[in-house]
């Protein structure tokens, strides 16, 4: 069997694919993607960090994949659905490097603090400027913590430790379990209007993507330091620039950036108070050891042994469980991640039904497989099928499962509800044959849908033109409609429509349907 490294990896890690038997490995690194896309035919597993792309069309030429294996947490450049579709387990390492990333955010601060930097800059060039560098203690001061996963967690942890006052805000995390760790659980406005420090520790989507602009430095207090050292974007770069210009923000620590290596005109640079690294956060040597060994030992073990660690797209079962449950594990990762793009405010429970017959299976996989997926938007730390449970727990969820050999409609039928603080969501989907997974109700509609691609979820009266008006508004701004299905509320006045799409449909284009006077509703989300 042959593995292929395409990015840097640490050399115990490849001394342990050279110690095996059984097992060649080529170091390639820098690979161009149609180079790598000529060669990936060979391998049966590859290794990367986070330079390579793994997308669907690389995939496509991957003949006799297996196993895509992370050295780290984090899988932007890694297409899972696509993977998962062709069967390539994808696994991570994901707690190789959180204490590092961590340690790397209240360096920031530290060193945003005390000017350390600029001064040593100054010294370089031969200068003397002790009154210039006047820094600023951190004891008693607040700093509160966007995300409390666990990276956020640790960084509140060490914060505590050098006596300053944390308080956290988390879209997911309910306050009881923050509040349980001892620290002070705050609305997001709060959070923003309280700290002297702020710190991004959420991940990277839809709901994050810019979440610190203009209206949060708006109610921040004068003179906040802002550190990110988790995702490019998060904070808008544009907006901080403009709070740092009018001296709202007194400095900034940036590890992550929306364009990584940033343009050589990238205006934060100009900015005495910004402080950078070159996205450094889990580039310590123990932690690239860490990594490097982790994942080497995953991927021997999947390869020789079909044992599946830190998979985020498979659960830990045998290979003969795994062929059975496979398009389940699927369909009920899918359920959960379309789930968690639907509800607001934090999850209290999750209700999930097995209707039909599934053989006696082992279910348990398919309920982790399921939690999974809903997590998977909402935790920034890396979430797979060994540590979903674990983390569902620690938010507070609480999980029930049964299970009826009676069902009316279907051979089998896994439905799952999910209540939040604020509302509540019901999706039921089957497998049709052996593989064709298909979510079949939302709420109280009716419906077929493939559970992946760039979807938009559509209320709207039940009337003659609603459905073309929203056809038409999609075509004037060139999204093309690559599928549709259309489902009517039981016993009520409006359809629901689920749109599948070329590409993602823009803001601008989401509220111009949404003003249509047929349209109650649109929520777009990405499977």
């Amino acid at each position: 069997m042959k593995v292929l490294v395409s990015d840097n990896l640490g050399e115990s890690g490849i001394q342990i694919f050279q110690a095996e038997k059984g097992i060649d490995v080529d170091v390639k690194t820098g690979l161009a993607p149609d180079e790598l896309k000529k060669i990936i035919g060979e391998y049966d597993a590859l290794v990367i960090r986070s330079a390579t792309k793994v997308t669907a069309d690389l995939l496509e030429s991957a003949a006799k994949l297996k196993v895509v294996g992370r050295a780290g947490i984090g899988l932007d450049n890694v297409d899972v659905p696509a993977a998962t579709k062709k069967g390539v387990v994808v696994m991570n390492t994901p707690g190789g490097n959180v204490v590092t990333t961590a340690e790397h955010a209240i360096s920031m601060m530290m060193a945003l603090s005390r000017k350390i930097p600029q001064a040593t800059a100054s010294m370089k060039a031969g200068k003397w400027e002790k009154k210039k560098f006047m820094g600023r203690e951190i004891m008693d001061k607040t700093l509160g913590v966007i995300g409390f996963g666990k990276i956020g967690s640790i960084v509140a942890d060490r914060a505590k430790g050098l006596k300053m006052r944390v308080i956290i805000y988390d879209p997911v995390v309910q306050p009881k379990i923050i509040e349980k760790k001892g620290f002070e659980f705050v609305s997001l406005e709060t959070l923003y209007k309280e700290s002297d420090y702020i710190t991004v520790h959420v991940p990277k989507g839809k709901t994050t993507m810019g979440m610190v602009n203009k209206e949060a430095f708006d109610l921040m207090k004068k003179g906040v330091m802002i550190i990110n050292c988790a995702r490019g974007g998060i904070v808008e770069e544009k907006d901080l620039y403009d709070a740092m210009v009018s001296g709202k923000v007194a400095g900034a620590a940036l590890d992550v950036f929306s364009a990584e290596p940033p343009p050589a005109d990238f205006p934060l640079l100009t900015l005495e108070n910004v402080i950078v690294t070159p996205h450094l956060g889990a580039s310590t040597h123990e932690a690239q050891t860490n990594v490097a060994v982790a994942i080497a030992n995953q991927i021997v073990d999947f390869l020789k042994n079909n044992n599946v660690l830190n998979a985020v797209n498979v659960p830990t079962i045998s290979g003969k469980l795994l062929e059975k449950l496979k398009p389940f594990l699927f369909l009920a990762d899918r359920m959960g991640c379309m789930q968690s793009q639907f509800v607001k405010g934090q999850i209290k429970e999750v209700q999930i039904e097995y209707i039909g017959d599934f053989h006696k299976l082992d279910l348990s996989p398919v309920t982790t497989s399921f939690i999974k997926g809903l997590l998977d938007p909402l935790v920034q730390d890396g979430v797979n099928p060994i540590n979903a449970p674990i983390l569902a727990n620690e938010m507070g969820i609480t999980i029930s499962v049964s299970s009826t050999a009676e069902s009316d409609e279907f051979s089998n039928l896994i439905s799952a509800k999910v209540i939040t603080t604020e509302s509540e969501c019901a999706v039921a989907g089957t497998v049709f044959g052996k593989t064709d997974a298909r979510i079949v109700r939302i709420d109280d509609f009716r419906i077929e849908i493939i559970p992946q691609g760039s979807l938009a979820l559509i209320h709207n009266l039940d009337q003659p033109g609603a459905i073309g008006s929203i056809g038409n508004k999609l075509g004037e701004n060139n999204i093309n409609i690559s599928g549709m299905q259309v489902g009517r509320e039981l016993g009520g006045e409006h359809n629901i429509i689920l749109i599948r799409t070329d590409s993602p449909v823009p803001e601008n284009v989401i509220q111009a349907i949404l003003a249509l006077p047929k349209v109650k509703t649109i929520k777009t989300f990405e499977l």
